[in-house]
């Protein structure tokens, strides 16, 4: 067997595959000579069907597969031995002439060769990486929250100032159907509030979508609508009342701040907000790490400059899913995956530049964190070890599990290390301005 390349240029390749018949004639004799023996056809004793019968029946079909499998071994073999990177699978040519009945064969297939190319991640750029704080706002509103929460609750047959409405935002010709319970002081005007008063269950209010809340987030998790289709949203909706819900607030005392937290871990309406920024600033660090991840990566995306093997590639995507595709649609599935393909082979790169691994041992302590952190919220405070280690068994027992766990691993260590080699600048904001910067309203 010969196998050689032609480079076409520095992204396509065309290898070809010479097979000769002393390549595969004895693995194909080997194979006739078995079903000879296994072959049950009327008028022949078993094991006793001549070859030619064989041959005549079953020949051509060995043929092909073992020449193909001869095919997928030596080329597989070669692209290691080559050390090519390459992109997608070889696809082989179609070749017209191409004789099954020939005894020596000739198979073209073409290659899609990775880019070579260098990320530079101390390059100058425009990127922050947000701290977002607990402003006294948030933590005015969260104190509300929690007496409200834990408060006495009365249900009410008529609305009055400072109730609570619960009921179904509807709009037929938008499809909105929506069961939500709504605090009315949130809603941006206060004669919106107004109309409310006095409406007893049963009643339905109209209201305008437009404007009706100070964030456009709000009407969209009210109305249960996508965030495309929030944005200007001028509509009339109709919320119908089934619940009017009075409360009365908790004392802000010991014995509620033991339900919060335990006893004796907060003793003043100082430390309850202390704790409450506390736990709030923790959870704002993994959003913020979020988009701190996400804007080198359109950063990178945007600065790291290499071609691609396109027209291989869409030419690849038309045969590599479970249905065909034609031309038109494979060229849709480049333009909306090419992005994806570039920051995964600059990932690789990164990786490999920065010698960035996982051991087995990092892989069990992050799972054994994350499973005291899920036992901690169902108040298993204090696990034993031998509890913990038990699950970790199991969960990494599952190749799928240790995939999605590996990649949170890896995405940790690539965060890490672009905080500490992406030079950004740091600003400080609350969390309402995070969210407009979130979603490009800053």
């Amino acid at each position: 067997m010969n196998i050689t390349r032609n480079n076409v240029d520095a992204l396509n390749a065309v290898v070809t595959v010479e097979v000769s018949k002393n390549d595969y004639a004895s693995k194909v004799e080997k194979v006739l000579a078995d079903y000879r023996k296994n072959a049950s056809i009327p008028g022949f004793r078993k094991g006793a069907v001549p070859m030619s019968l064989i041959q005549k029946q079953y020949g051509k079909a060995v043929l092909l597969e073992e020449v193909n499998k001869l095919l997928q071994e030596n080329l597989n073999n070669y692209l290691v031995e080559e050390k090519l990177d390459i992109l997608g699978n070889p696809l082989p040519k179609i070749t017209e002439d191409f004789n099954w009945d020939s005894e020596d064969y000739k198979f073209e297939f073409e290659l899609g060769l990775a880019p070579e190319f260098n990320v530079d991640l101390t390059a100058k750029n425009n990127l922050t990486q947000y701290k977002i704080i607990a402003d006294d706002t948030m933590l005015n509103a969260q104190v509300a929250r929690i007496q409200k929460q834990y408060g006495k609750i009365v249900s009410q047959t008529e609305v009055a100032e400072g109730n609570d409405v619960s009921g179904v935002f509807t709009n037929e010709e938008r499809g909105i159907n929506n069961r939500t319970t709504l605090d009315l002081e949130l809603f941006a005007d206060k004669k919106t509030a107004k109309a409310f008063i006095g409406k007893k269950v049963g009643d339905t209010v109209v209201l305008k979508t437009k404007g009706l809340f100070n964030d456009d987030h709000k009407l969209m998790d009210v109305l249960a609508i996508g965030h495309d289709d929030v944005h200007g949203l001028d509509i009339e909706v109709n919320f119908t009342i089934d619940e009017v819900i009075a409360s009365e607030p908790a004392e802000l005392n010991q014995e509620l701040f033991d339900k919060l937290f335990g006893p004796d871990v907060v003793h003043s309406l100082d430390e309850l907000k202390a704790k409450i920024k506390e736990d709030a600033e923790n959870q704002f660090v993994q959003q913020s790490n979020q988009k701190f991840l996400n804007d080198v990566t359109e950063f990178l995306i945007e600065t790291t400059k290499f071609d691609l093997p396109a027209e291989f590639l869409k030419k690849w995507i038309q045969t590599a899913g479970e249905n065909p595709l034609s031309p038109e649609q494979a060229e849709e599935e480049y333009a909306r995956s090419e992005n994806g393909l570039r920051y995964q082979l600059i990932e690789g790169k990164v990786i490999t530049e920065n010698g960035l691994q996982i051991t087995f041992e990092e892989l069990k302590d992050y799972t054994s964190g994350l499973i005291k952190k899920q036992m901690a919220q169902f108040g298993q405070m204090n696990p034993t070890d031998e509890d913990v280690q038990g699950i970790v068994a199991r969960v990494m027992s599952n190749q799928d599990e240790v995939k999605r766990l590996s990649e949170q691993v890896m995405n940790e260590k690539m965060l890490n290390l672009f905080k500490d080699k992406v030079k950004a600048k740091t600003k400080e904001v609350n969390y309402d301005e995070f969210i407009k910067v979130m979603y490009g309203e800053a």
